[in-house]
């Protein structure tokens, strides 16, 4: 498979992924492709130490969405090399089809994401109540989320029954997904914590829980509460793409 059935392929799927290629260097070099993928795997070498270089960068642009320039040294001299970062948008998995449910889906669309529904119940999560979702899941969520959930998955669990929400929550704090939130008052979370301690749930990954979920703008309704569950959503989202952007060494920022 060439560099371009393989973009092609990854396109299909959804998958991320980095195209690299020398724009400027020794002559023999100059338009070499890599495509790495988030895991550093990938196609293509120029060179062993312009290799490592260029897919631990690579990795680094897919965390948080950047493409760019960067100049690096080989053994042959100065390299400059473009990343060009192809991802897939962030997916919004919301566990329970209520009210609130309906507001932040039609939110989130609006801001480019893909929303998945997940919930057992199909009086509420029905097409005519979450008309722009991309899929309707019926299931339990512990059962579906494993599956579903990576790095770029944010979760709002917002059915406020302990049957469906505790597993829902067990499920994404256990996963890769970048943030978790969960609805309910102060004490609605603190009887939550204290339940997820009893089945055993670790200090490290219940400190991942954002409960109450969604920034504290003093929101009343369904639409008000969406808006702060988006914007607690777009904030974590910003924060680590700044700290992985803190780590790119600054000489090859461009």
């Amino acid at each position: 498979m060439n560099w371009f059935d393989r973009v092609r392929e990854a396109i299909r799927r959804e998958e991320p992924l980095a195209i690299a290629t020398v724009i400027r260097g020794p002559e023999a070099w100059v338009g070499a492709k890599w495509v790495i993928e988030p895991a550093g795997d990938g196609w293509g070498s120029v060179h062993p130490e312009l290799d490592r270089q260029v897919r631990e960068l690579a990795q680094r642009y897919l965390a948080i969405g950047h493409s760019g320039t960067v100049i690096l040294l080989s053994p042959e001299g100065e390299v400059e090399v473009y990343i060009e970062t192809h991802i897939p948008a962030p997916l919004l998995i919301i566990v329970g089809g209520t009210h609130i449910g309906i507001a932040l889906a039609s939110i989130a669309k609006v801001l480019g994401w893909r929303v998945y529904l997940v919930d057992p119940r199909r009086t509420f999560a029905t097409p005519e109540r979450f008309p722009h979702v991309d899929r309707l899941i019926h299931a339990w969520p512990d059962e579906v989320l494993p599956d579903l959930i990576t790095s770029r998955t944010a979760v709002a669990v917002l059915t406020h029954d302990p049957k469906l929400d505790d597993p829902a929550v067990i499920a994404a704090l256990q996963s890769p997904a970048f943030y978790v939130g969960a609805l309910g008052s102060r004490k609605t979370n603190a009887r939550r914590l204290e339940r997820l301690r009893r089945k055993g749930v670790p200090e490290e990954l219940l400190a991942r829980l954002h409960a109450p979920i969604g920034l504290d703008i003093g929101a009343r309704t369904p639409e008000e509460i969406a808006l702060s569950i988006m914007a607690e959503i777009v904030a974590e989202q910003s924060r680590l793409r700044q700290a992985v952007h803190t780590a790119i060494p600054e000489e090859t920022r461009t």
